[in-house]
């Protein structure tokens, strides 16, 4: 069966972006998985598509997808020369002090070990029921870059069992019921290799995320 076409953000002739849900995997890992990943999902529509980004295994959002070798070798491009712009919203931990900032903290290369350069900014949306709301926008896109640039500066995202912290998780899933954390790539921003058109691709909030917003403000 092939992906629903409301998942289907944006289509040309050399790519296709498409709305990842949460806990599904862009492509097959080493490990057990609960759903088809979403690149076994595409290719029985798309043969020969290759993915340009990829996101958590937990995260939700924008998943751009290149149709040809050519248009995969030209997104890669971009990205490596910050091209790209990818914005997120999320929910942190505590009451944030300033309504923006950045974060510049190094953070461990992918490939070939030490540090690399990464910048995170951050807005604040709302501060609610001891959280704060975020939207992100990251242009490096390093190893858990978000995950891990938010709790160096003590807030960490909500229930994430990796970064976070372990007694404000288990109070939070007490109190509301929720195991994951929020972490949902909105937009998705990129000058076209082709045309030399910006192209902005956005994902609506999953239905989960939009529900304990709508309980932590009650």
């Amino acid at each position: 069966m092939p992906i629903h076409p409301d998942r289907i953000l944006y289509e040309d002739d050399h790519f296709l972006a498409v709305a990842k849900l949460p806990r599904e995997l862009v492509v097959k890992g080493s490990g057990p998985v609960e759903r088809l990943p979403l690149l076994d999902f595409l290719k029985k529509s798309h043969p020969g598509l290759r993915p340009a980004n990829r996101l958590d295994f937990e995260a939700s959002g924008v998943v751009l997808f290149a149709k040809t070798k050519a248009a995969l070798a030209a997104a890669m491009a971009q990205q490596k020369k910050g091209a790209w712009i990818k914005t997120y919203r999320t929910i942190v931990m505590g009451h944030m002090k300033a309504d923006q900032g950045e974060i510049t903290k190094p953070l461990p290369a992918r490939m070939g070990g030490g540090e690399a350069h990464a910048l995170t900014r951050y807005r604040i949306l709302e501060r609610l029921s001891g959280v704060t709301s975020l939207e992100v926008e990251i242009v490096t896109g390093r190893h858990h870059q978000i995950r891990r640039h938010l709790a160096m500066i003590g807030h960490p995202l909500v229930l994430d069992a990796v970064y976070g912290d372990e007694k404000f998780n288990r109070a939070f899933s007490h109190a509301y019921r929720y195991h994951r954390f929020f972490l949902h790539a909105s937009v998705l921003a990129f000058p076209h290799p082709v045309t030399g058109e910006l192209v902005r691709v956005e994902a609506p909030l999953p239905g989960a995320f939009e529900e304990v917003l709508g309980k932590l403000r009650t």
